[in-house]
């Protein structure tokens, strides 16, 4: 019962084993592959969307950029064209009203302010007429300008120089700072400082004296100049609807001019950039491409900072879109796919059940029916209906497996109420063998005896052979003491030879009688194949020492009636020799299959190298005693011996050979019947 505990215990796991496998091959790829592979694909779609957006809002930045460096390059050149146009020239040298013709170009050309510099006597016309600018020499703008170099720059002028302007510069540049999130946290109220388009060209006044035309535009509040550039970059349908493009002009960090709202009607001017975004733009000079959060939102930005006629970063341009509405996309999209997977997974998951249990179940069924007919209930069946399907197949055939055990079980038992009585018949049958062992025995103390006789008549044969040795021995000293004479007693010395040579035949028959293992060895029935497998090891010393690689081809069925050590004599003898045909390497191949020679069925062994070879004169007397090729390696008897213990066995033996190809000795011997 001990035995019986582990195997029932085990039954279930396998069961649940073979259940949950299934269940895991039905359900892995839809549960575990399926989102996997969907989840890298909506991650990967979800970087290239946002690099999609990064390379939108850094492209609208570069527009952004190029009106702004265009709007710069405008008012330089149509400053330097009034410089040198006749118009202005002839003002000069007339003496017509300057004041006036300053004015009317700076509202044709857009200009805050326009006016004439002279070193030394400060500003000579200005348009608006009150404007005085305090040491405008300190521009680099103007200095370049009175050197011969028209130059266009961004500058920042504090207040007291936009008052020396225009008071009303003044008051449009000033802004109350707004409590901005996530800005850095600051002490001042007000940005009143102006951010400038400041141009100088250089003129030359009447008597030849160098001066410089100077104009420029304030950028704080300049509500057309900003969206000028938001319609530019932002055209109507660029963007999908519920997003909105935005751009603004910074001084510092303080929004300048923008069109970012704050609510419905009120721009975000005075509100402030983050900290992350100032950091970078502002203080290391970089441009921010990258979501950022805009007043109350977050957006999709773009900042690149802005230097003044000094080097000095003093503000930031920026374009951006609203980020909600693309997030909602992803968003939805993400929900779509993730609705159509859990439709999809309902679904199949059902289906992908209910063709699972049709394999579990019937293995289940199978399993049970295994399990009564271990407890001895023979007559267990799946009782599963035959189909195509292929478990159904399986548990029918069981099902007939069962039906044709429970026969036999009935049939053994039958047998053995038959063997029962055969049992009972063979042991009469085995007191009858007593009495007849009873007769073998005194049939044995017979045999002894003649054993007994065999002994002595070996004795007797030895004590013969030793005087029939010294009589043949001095036969041969006397025929060679006599010489020619004697041939005058020929007949007599050869009588005399002959009677020896009989003494000599009937010793040895007597010795056969006596001694008949020592004349023939014992024959049984044998593998041939096994027979060839067995010699390798015998010459497996001779195989190490040289570069030969053996092949072993067996093909024979049937057995051979030899005794076992004078094939493998054979055999050995057949492989040393290939092994000295072969003293640079080869392949030695031994072959056995099943041959019919002469009408007789018999065993084929082969023994073939690739070895040098020998010529017809070699090969016709290879089996002559004593001949051989080694020299003074070998004795000669070898094949000679071979040749005679197949004899004997009514077998064959034959060689094929071609100098340089080769060697291919074949034995054949006759089936044991």
């Amino acid at each position: 019962m001990s035995e019986d505990q582990p195997t029932s215990a085990a039954e279930p796991r396998k069961e649940r084993s073979v259940r949950f496998r299934l269940l895991a091959i039905a359900l892995l790829p839809m549960l575990f592959i399926v989102p996997l592979l969907l989840g890298i694909t909506m991650l990967r779609w979800n970087g290239k969307f946002d690099t999609l957006l990064i390379t939108k809002v850094n492209s609208d930045l570069t527009i952004a950029h190029q009106y702004f460096t265009q709007i710069l390059d405008n008012t330089g050149e149509r400053i330097n064209a009034l410089g040198r146009s006749a118009e202005f020239r002839d003002a000069l040298t007339i003496g017509s009203d300057m004041d006036a013709l300053l004015e009317d170009k700076r509202k044709q050309l857009g200009l805050d302010f326009l006016y004439i510099y002279q070193p030394g006597r400060d500003v000579s016309n200005a348009a608006p007429a009150s404007a005085r600018p305090i040491d405008p020499v300190r521009w680099p703008a103007i200095e370049a300008a009175l050197s011969g170099t028209p130059e266009t720059v961004i500058d920042i002028f504090s207040h007291e120089d936009l008052a020396a302007i225009s008071p009303a510069l003044a008051e449009q540049a000033s802004f109350d700072l707004i409590d901005t999130p996530n800005a850095v946290p600051t002490e001042r109220k007000v940005e009143n400082r102006g951010m400038v388009i400041h141009s100088a060209s250089p003129v030359i006044l009447p008597g030849g004296r160098p001066a410089a035309l100077v104009g420029g535009t304030l950028l704080n509040g300049n509500l057309a100049f900003i969206d000028t550039i938001n319609d530019l970059v932002y055209k109507q349908a660029s963007l999908p609807a519920g997003s909105q493009g935005t751009a603004t002009l910074f001084l510092d960090d303080v929004r300048v001019s923008t069109n970012v709202r704050l609510f419905e009607n009120r721009r975000a001017l005075g509100t402030r950039v983050s900290r992350a975004v100032r950091e970078t733009v502002l203080g290391e000079g970089r441009v921010w491409l990258n979501r950022a959060f805009v007043v109350n939102d977050w957006y999709i930005s773009a900042y690149e900072p802005i230097t003044d006629s000094f080097g000095k970063r003093v503000g930031m341009l920026y374009v951006g879109f609203l980020e909600a509405p693309f997030r909602e996309t992803k968003l939805t999209t993400i929900v779509f796919i993730a609705a159509a997977f859990v439709i999809a997974a309902a679904i199949s998951i059902p289906i992908f059940l209910r063709w699972a249990s049709g394999i579990f179940l019937p293995l289940e069924r199978m399993t049970a029916t295994i399990g009564r007919v271990e407890g001895g209930d023979l007559s267990a069946r799946t009782a599963i209906e035959r189909s195509d399907d292929e478990i159904a197949r399986v548990a029918f055939h069981l099902d007939e497996l069962l039906d044709q055990i429970q026969s036999r079980d009935k049939a053994l038992r039958e047998w053995n109420e038959a063997l029962n009585d055969r049992v009972e018949e063979r042991t009469r049958e085995l007191r009858r063998a007593n009495d007849q062992l009873e007769a073998a025995t005194r049939q044995l103390i017979l045999s002894e005896k003649l054993a007994a006789i065999g002994e002595i008549t070996a004795g007797v044969a030895h004590e013969i052979n030793n005087p029939i040795a010294v009589m043949q021995g001095n036969l041969d000293v006397l025929r060679s003491t006599l010489g020619e004479n004697a041939k005058e007693v020929k007949t007599e010395i050869a009588l005399i030879d002959e009677q020896i040579n009989r003494i000599h035949l009937i010793v040895t028959k007597l010795l056969q009688f006596a001694r008949p293992e020592e004349y023939a060895g014992s024959v049984d029935r044998h593998s041939a194949a096994d027979v060839v497998a067995d010699c390798i090891p015998l010459v497996q010393h001779l195989l190490n020492k040289a570069d030969i690689e053996v092949k072993l081809e067996h093909h024979s069925d049937r057995l051979i009636l030899m005794n076992r050590t004078e094939l493998q004599q054979i055999l050995v003898n057949l492989i040393v020799n290939a092994l000295h045909a072969m003293p640079n390497g080869g392949t030695l191949t031994l072959k056995d299959r099943d041959h019919i020679e002469n009408g007789k069925d018999g065993v084929l062994i082969e023994v073939e190298d690739t070895g040098i070879g020998m010529d017809e004169t070699t090969q016709a007397r290879i089996f002559d005693p004593f001949f051989t090729t080694k020299k003074s390696e070998g004795t000669g008897l070898g094949l000679s011996i071979s040749q005679q213990l197949i004899a004997r066995q009514s077998g064959r033996i034959s060689v094929k050979s071609k100098p340089g190809e080769g060697t291919t000795f074949s034995i054949w011997l006759p089936e044991a019947n």
